[in-house]
């Protein structure tokens, strides 16, 4: 019975708070609206509107987790917080099926909370109620005093008889419905605001793609600082070292032939053979190239020293991630060389266009085409480098020409 007597407390103290949190929410819908109307002022309500849908996601999650403590569900998380930019804010609230549940959940939550609030109000208000009235008959003015039961209460007899059978009913009325009540609410709430399987992993899939542009810009980071350290460092140091070995074999007489001397010779060609692997090594690595000129700088170098007349247009790229300039720069100096070595080509032309996340590169050629990645072609090398980043890679190639290779990569929000 105590126990009980707890649950109608708490589902009382629940649905009461509902009632309020209801005409509260009321509210909402008319401030969205006026945050969207703002656009119209200088497009302040392109910077609005979504932090209003923000302060509805994190009033509709309190409610979630307070529904889901009392019903002792798991509230499984969802995003609180909104992407950089407003281009993703606002395709965020496009793609998110949670803005659609939010609203829903807004309006019903006005219409259920107040009708279960009122419900519990009444319950709980009019058990105490009628025992403060039957107490405090006599306060009333008369003709207008207290009534229990439809009943008039004109002294101590009624009031104690018919008040606190009153005020008994309206308490096993509470004991009744209010826990039951307050339950129902709140799975309402819980299943409203919960997202399904498909959404949580549509939204475990934006956090990684997020997660991966970020590790994309500290990988490149990375590279670039890996790449200066071995140029300035390992690779001077090298040189100093080739250098005077070969000074010391200069100053050995020309008929020394004795150990000092082949060794000598063999620590200089050793020094400039690890020279020479070290620089393909930072070419493989990150291109240098691409530090000093960029990816436009780099392609355009690239075209001019093909054996191969060759032309690059690019679209607006914006910031790219180092790893994804690196992969395309690889692509198409790969492709590139490809035709010149394989296709018979006359002419290659090279097309970079960026669309939202992904960048497209195009490489195409008037050779003879048939591509084989079996036999070496390079293309399983272009293949590899797209699937490091999750892109993707297309080949046409039929007999005859022309040669098509289309490779779109990841490249952040």
């Amino acid at each position: 019975m105590r126990e009980r007597w707890a649950h109608v407390r708490r589902g009382g103290g629940y649905l009461l708070t509902s009632l309020l949190s209801a005409m509260a929410t009321l509210l909402t819908l008319p401030l969205l609206l006026l945050s969207l109307a703002t656009t119209a002022l200088g497009g302040l309500g392109l910077v609005l509107f979504p932090r209003a849908l923000l302060g509805l996601r994190w009033w509709a999650e309190w409610h979630r987790h307070r529904a889901a403590r009392l019903t002792g569900a798991e509230a499984a998380p969802r995003r609180t917080d909104l992407p950089h930019g407003v281009r993703a804010q606002w395709r965020g609230i496009r793609d998110d099926p949670g803005v659609r549940h939010d609203l829903r959940w807004a309006a019903l939550h006005f219409l259920g909370g107040f009708a279960a609030g009122s419900a519990a109000l009444v319950c709980l208000g009019g058990a105490a109620g009628s025992v403060v009235a039957a107490a405090l008959w006599w306060v009333f003015p008369e003709g207008d005093g207290f009534t229990a039961f439809g009943y008039a209460v004109d002294g101590w007899g009624t009031a104690l008889s018919l008040g606190l059978a009153q005020a008994a009913v309206m308490a096993g009325v509470a004991f009744l419905c209010v826990p039951r009540l307050a339950r129902a609410h709140a799975g309402f709430t819980v299943r409203a605001l919960e997202p399904s399987a498909r959404e949580r992993l549509a939204e475990r899939v934006g956090e990684l793609t997020e997660s991966r542009a970020g590790v994309l810009d500290a990988h490149g980071a990375e590279l670039r600082r890996i790449e200066r350290d071995l140029h300035d460092g390992t690779q001077a140091r090298l040189v100093a070292i080739a250098m005077r070995l070969g000074v010391a074999r200069e100053a050995l007489e020309d008929d020394a032939s004795g150990a000092l001397a082949r060794l000598l010779k063999e620590a200089h060609e050793g020094a400039e053979e690890a020279m020479a692997e070290l620089r393909q090594v930072i070419r493989t690595m990150y291109p240098p190239i691409l530090a000093d000129r960029g990816l436009d700088g780099a392609l355009a170098a690239l075209a001019a020293q093909s054996a191969v007349p060759a032309e690059v247009e690019t679209g607006e790229l914006g910031r790219l991630p180092a790893a994804v300039e690196a992969a395309a720069y690889y692509t198409v100096a790969e492709a590139v060389t490809n035709a010149a070595k394989h296709s018979g080509a006359s002419r290659v032309a090279v097309r970079l266009n960026r669309y939202g996340d992904r960048l497209l590169v195009e490489v195409t050629d008037d050779g003879l085409g048939g591509v084989d990645e079996s036999r070496g072609s390079g293309v399983t090398g272009i293949r590899r480098r797209a699937a490091a980043l999750d892109g993707t890679l297309l080949v046409s190639s039929p007999p005859g020409g022309p040669t098509a290779v289309t490779v779109e990569l990841p490249c952040g929000s």
